[in-house]
């Protein structure tokens, strides 16, 4: 059942009459008329990578890329591998290799053209993920020359399809702690790679069930006694038959909420023996008497550069996570434009989306949308950047890591929550699989974990921000961090205005149509988002600053019940990194129409934000109870504003019928409802439409 919660309410207070004036006045005053230049927003959406997304696009829409419903798991398999094939014959996997293998060395364009490739199908972009971005990467990144020369062609030209050996059974995100040992042996010069007890079988391997014949294992180098952490070894696991090689053994995952095109499997090793040579060396070798060097003096260092030069995973989850967003936004508002159920006063059923309700449940996320896909375009240039040896410094390094682990972990959790509401907006419709969005948030369901659990990585990012607050905020005033946070969000100076002076000025407006103004200003949006990711951290500092005089066991408690907080300490740093993409990419739309559209969607998202943390702005004092009331009532007022536009908005996501693959989304139920209405018209024209019995029965006399 649609929801279909009338649009009026039955009877307002007169304070919320008052309330919806003051904010209709408000939004009147903008001078040019509302429109969506949807060719030239659609350039914008596409990013920095746009004729590359427009290639990558037009190659998903190839049938023979698609998934089938109904086929076993040996079938999806097979059909998903045959897949990969085509890609590589393709040459769509080659962009981010070196240019004297064949590549083009262009890091985000490869990383572009890979997410789009989440509307053919999202267990032929994780396979091809695991073999070019996991598989391929650590060897890219982790090797040498040599190891290019040696091992890249294979992999390349997919004649030798990999696993990415990392996770572990006991271990999973933590993986500094694996239990996977590569121990040096000097008189064979041979590394000897052993998995020591069930807990340390390699868990979750792509390509491992069935079709992999090599992988990158991530174990614990250990030569003359001495532990040097984790690095990665290139080990063969299948002969020419498929059969493991000896020492080797492994399970297969079997079926799985989703992604069933991936043979996940595990993998286990009994003391099995790879060259010295096999060791991916780039930041840690081992001579051939075993003694070990490394560029980089510091273990903990160490692992995290190593880490660090595979965060592209998380940076593709982001941008699929989105892409897959806007899918199912584009599914879910092009039906409930069509989609008409019970009357209001009319002989006509009313379109779902003339519901306020609907409105609400649909426009609010496809601001979350855009701010999702700006984001993750500068995400990309930051990764780009990097990666193309534009910025290589360690800074620049840890801030790419902290934006993976700030954004990955939202866009994930926004896609889930997104796919669902889309699902049941779209009624018994959403859950037929014909209709995709069922099958897409299975499918996605595994990514909130996946290339890192999105707890442990927003706890990454609550440490970097107490670090930093920590080293260079120590004795400065209130505003400092917050200060901080919008320049390292922004690129840019922030405007000045004392935080907790806004803050008092904010609790005292007693105006509400002075309040709806306040709040339409970029700056009041900023001071109130930003004020809450500082004072939440300062307090958490100050809260943690006991630590570093008590012992390991009673430190690791006291950060342990401070948990929580961290989280959403690093989501709302994550919030505020989204609303400031969302703003720089609206300075740049020239379309007047265009811009008053998008400034509206924009107020949505980041007063949205305020919104659900209205409960941390009341009890903190940074606004009153007057001024919630206007946040919430300026929304509402905004998403009316943006119904007639909602279908542009999704059109200017640019995915065509072969994208969407949606039946409800074809234009089929505007068809069957025009039939209806036509039918119903027809009958009252020509009087032969039956009497209802109500009309029959005679109206009481009033008195």
């Amino acid at each position: 059942m649609v929801d279909v919660t009338p649009r009026t309410r039955a009877k307002d207070t007169r304070r919320s009459r008052e309330v919806d004036a003051q904010v209709d006045a408000q939004l009147a005053e903008s001078s040019p008329e509302a429109s969506v230049d949807v060719e030239s927003l659609g350039r914008q959406l596409l990013g920095t990578w746009a004729d590359v997304r427009r290639t990558s696009r037009e190659f998903a829409k190839n049938p023979a890329l698609h998934d089938v419903l109904g086929l076993s798991l040996e079938e999806q398999r097979e059909r998903t591998l045959a897949q990969l094939h085509i890609l590589q014959e393709k040459g769509q996997v080659h962009r981010a290799f070196p240019k004297s293998l064949g590549g083009l060395e262009d890091n985000g364009g490869n990383i572009a053209a890979f997410e789009e490739l989440v509307s053919a199908s999202p267990s032929l972009q994780i396979k091809s993920g695991v073999q070019w971005g996991l598989f391929g990467s650590a060897v890219l990144h982790l090797g040498t020359e040599e190891h290019h020369r040696k091992f890249l062609p294979g992999i390349m030209d997919f004649t030798v399809p990999g696993a990415f050996a990392m996770t572990e059974i006991g271990h999973g995100s933590d993986v500094a702690s694996i239990a996977t040992t590569a121990t040096y042996d000097e008189q064979t010069h041979e590394f000897v790679i052993h998995t020591p007890f069930r807990a340390a079988w390699k868990e979750f391997l792509g390509n491992a069930a069935r079709d992999g014949i090599a992988a990158t294992v991530f174990a614990q180098l250990i030569t003359k006694g001495v532990n040097h952490g984790v690095h990665c070894f290139y080990v063969p696991i299948r002969d020419e038959n498929g059969d493991f090689l000896p020492g080797i053994g492994g399970e297969d995952d079997g079926w799985k909420g989703g992604l069933n095109g991936i043979d996940n499997g595990r993998l286990h090793f009994d003391h099995v023996r790879v060259p010295r040579t096999n060791l991916l060396n780039k930041y840690g070798d081992v001579a051939e008497d075993g003694t070990y060097t490394s560029s980089i003096d510091s273990p903990g260092r160490r692992f995290f550069t190593m880490l660090g030069t595979l965060v592209q995973g998380r940076v593709s989850l982001d941008g699929a996570a989105t892409t897959v967003s806007a899918m199912a936004l584009a599914i879910a508002v092009t039906y409930g434009n069509q989609r008409r159920q019970f009357t209001a006063g009319s002989d006509d059923e009313e379109v779902l989306l003339d519901y306020q309700r609907h409105q609400r449940r649909l426009i609010p996320r496809l601001a979350t949308a855009y701010a999702m896909n700006f984001a993750h375009d500068d995400f990309l240039v930051k990764f780009d950047s990097v990666f193309s040896n534009k910025n290589t410094t360690d800074d620049d390094r840890q801030d790419l890591e902290t934006l993976a682990a700030a954004l990955k972990p939202l866009s994930t959790w926004v896609a889930l929550d997104i796919l669902q509401e889309a699902r049941e907006a779209c009624g018994g419709a959403g859950f037929m699989a014909s209709n995709r969005i069922v099958g897409l948030r299975a499918d996605l369901d595994v990514y909130v974990t996946f290339e890192g659990d999105n707890n442990v990585l927003l706890q990454l990012v609550a440490k970097r921000l107490l670090t930093d607050f920590s080293s260079k905020f120590k004795n400065a005033d209130a505003g400092a961090l917050a200060r901080y946070v919008v320049e390292q969000a922004a690129d840019r100076a922030y405007h000045g205005t004392g935080l907790r002076t806004l803050a008092q000025t904010v609790k005292d407006f007693g105006s509400t149509a002075r309040s709806v103004h306040e709040l339409r200003e970029t700056n009041a949006q900023r001071e109130l988002l930003t004020d809450r990711v500082e004072t939440m951290i300062s307090e958490l500092a100050g809260r943690l600053r006991p630590a570093s005089k008590l012992s390991k066991a009673d430190a690791a408690a006291l950060f342990n019940s401070q948990q929580n907080e961290l989280i959403e300490a690093a989501r709302a740093h994550a919030e505020l990194l989204q609303w400031e993409s969302f703003t720089r990419a609206l300075d740049k739309v020239e379309d007047d129409g265009t811009k008053l559209v998008l400034s509206w969607l924009h107020d949505v998202f980041g007063l949205g934000l305020i919104e659900k943390h209205l409960s941390w702005y009341l009890i903190h004092g940074r606004l009153s109870a007057h001024r919630a009331q206007a946040v919430s009532a300026y929304i509402d007022r905004l998403v009316t504003r943006l119904r007639p536009h909602a279908q542009d908005l999704v059109d200017a996501f640019g995915f065509e019928p072969e994208h969407l693959r949606a039946t409800i989304a074809t234009g089929i139920e505007a068809e069957r409802q025009d039939e209806a209405r036509a039918y119903y018209a027809a009958q009252r024209a020509s009087g032969t439409a039956p009497v209802a019995e109500k009309s029959l029965k005679p109206k009481k006399k009033k008195r």
